[in-house]
């Protein structure tokens, strides 16, 4: 005898099916089924009003130098090839290396804006826009290794198993289509960064809140959305009718295992995977794109290619209803990112010349469509470099500060908040930790940090850990 279907709210409350009982709270007051809390109030926000519906983070892997880019510091350029010394007999450590002489910034540093930003000669793209962004000018992180490092700015933990930022932000807003990821990474083309794809999992989470990965470089960019040429037996009609079959198999299984998150998941997955067939092809096909924005984002130009063309895909992403959508710059390893252990003045400038015209084009973009009225842009990387050279001319790794900005929605455009020392080499006044900068994001999106919590082994686990305060100043 043929097992009954269950209906959809006892499927609902007793698994995730890729919501969690905080996204059905949100799916509830879509409907406004909560009349003391009606949508219009929270405008789409889970516990508060929400200022931003979506976000593009731009993640920077291997630790940006503040000093060569934004955090201008005179005392550098006076003393470069002097000992490091910043007094009080404090001892001075490096993460891969002894503490070399003090290393001049190789290039120049320029006011710009109204707001007299400090901005690298290497970014003269970005430099014209500064006055819209707010920078957190002494960030600090708990650790100088990579690895640590790229979990706590992504998941907000040193160690790995922790849901990251999009996974959070998935689980406790739910999607804003049913055509598309709620949460999508879109890689530098060289590879995965530090951690793989730990920066980007669901952790504890249900498996439906972790990362799509489309890997832009490849002709498919999500493997397996179709069936292979070769397969002339699987006709749209059979397939159509094997994906209900299979609906109707995974829902009876689900019916008598309603704990079991990963089959969830694994349905939903499905599920999206057969809308994708007719959504994703026309997201990631730029062609439709003008020609005059396609050279804007330097798809004209091999070494700006294939970020711009991720900003792009970005952009087009959120346009059609993704939340949370992540842009990597720079694969893990020796090369080929920001960790620029061997020469400033040689490795740094191509990983600007990559980036600096997207993103200037991308912020441009989001403003004259009027959609950095509800996203959210992100600069972020793990941490900053050294004031003092590894080897002749390198940084080694430092944790003690470095810079990230935001941009758009809710963003007080030109704020800065907080200061590092004369040297760039710890954070002095207004310190900006990870578990802050989460916290303000969240906030941005209608998410009380404190509040968004999940039961796991025993403690009520959130993405700010035990801390975090939300930056005002940065806020419009």
């Amino acid at each position: 005898m043929e097992k009954p279907f269950i209906s959809r709210r006892d499927l609902l409350s007793s698994t995730a099916c890729g919501f969690g009982s905080l996204a059905l709270a949100n799916l509830f007051a879509r409907d406004q089924l909560f009349a003391d809390e009606p949508q219009s109030e929270l405008n789409g926000g889970l516990h508060h009003r929400a200022k931003v519906r979506r976000v593009i983070q731009l993640f920077m892997n291997g630790g940006a130098s503040q000093m060569d880019l934004f955090d201008y510091k005179p005392l550098l350029f006076q003393k470069g090839g002097e000992d490091f010394d910043p007094g009080e007999g404090i001892r001075v450590e490096a993460a891969t290396s002894a503490p070399g002489k003090i290393l001049r910034p190789p290039f120049e540093l320029r006011q710009h804006g109204e707001t007299g930003r400090w901005v690298s000669d290497q970014l003269p793209h970005l430099a014209r826009k500064v006055d819209q962004l707010a920078f957190c000018m002494a960030m600090q992180s708990r650790t100088n290794v990579h690895g640590p490092g790229s979990y706590l700015m992504n998941t907000g933990f040193l160690l790995p198993g922790f849901p990251s930022m999009g996974a959070w932000i998935s689980y406790g807003l739910g999607s804003l289509t049913d055509n598309l990821p709620t949460f999508v990474v879109l890689p530098d083309a060289r590879g995965l960064p530090y951690n793989q794809k730990g920066n980007f999992s669901a952790g504890f989470l249900s498996s439906t809140h972790q990362a799509t990965i489309l890997n832009t470089s490849l002709p498919a960019p999500i493997p397996d959305l179709r069936p292979p040429e070769s397969a002339h037996f699987i006709t749209e009609e059979a397939d159509r009718e094997g994906r209900e079959l299979l609906r109707k198999l995974n829902h009876q299984h689900l019916a008598v295992n309603p704990g079991d998150s990963r089959l969830d998941a694994r349905i939903c997955a499905y599920e999206l995977a057969a809308r994708m067939q007719l959504s994703a092809p026309e997201a990631l096909d730029i062609r439709s794109e003008t020609e005059a924005t396609q050279k804007a984002y330097g798809l004209d130009e091999k070494r700006t290619e294939d970020f711009g063309r991720r900003c792009l895909l970005a952009r087009r992403l959120i346009e059609r209803g993704v939340r949370f959508v992540q842009v990597w710059s720079g694969a893990g390893g020796a090369a080929n990112n920001w960790d620029n252990h061997t020469s400033i003045v040689n490795e740094l400038p191509p990983m600007c010349g990559s980036t600096d015209r997207p993103i200037a084009a991308l912020l441009e973009d989001l403003e004259q469509r009027g959609l950095l009225e509800d996203t959210l842009v992100l600069w972020n990387t793990e941490f900053g470099r050294m004031p003092f050279s590894q080897g002749s001319e390198g940084r080694d790794h430092n944790g003690g500060t470095f810079v990230g900005w935001l941009a758009g929605a809710g963003v007080k455009a030109g704020a800065t908040y907080g200061e590092s020392d004369p040297w760039s080499w710890r954070a002095e006044r207004d310190v900006t930790t990870t578990y802050d900068f989460h916290a303000t994001v969240l906030h941005l999106l209608g998410i009380d940090h404190e509040r968004l919590s999940v039961r796991h082994n025993g403690a009520n686990r959130r993405l700010t850990d035990v801390h975090g305060h939300v930056i005002h100043d940065v806020l419009a």
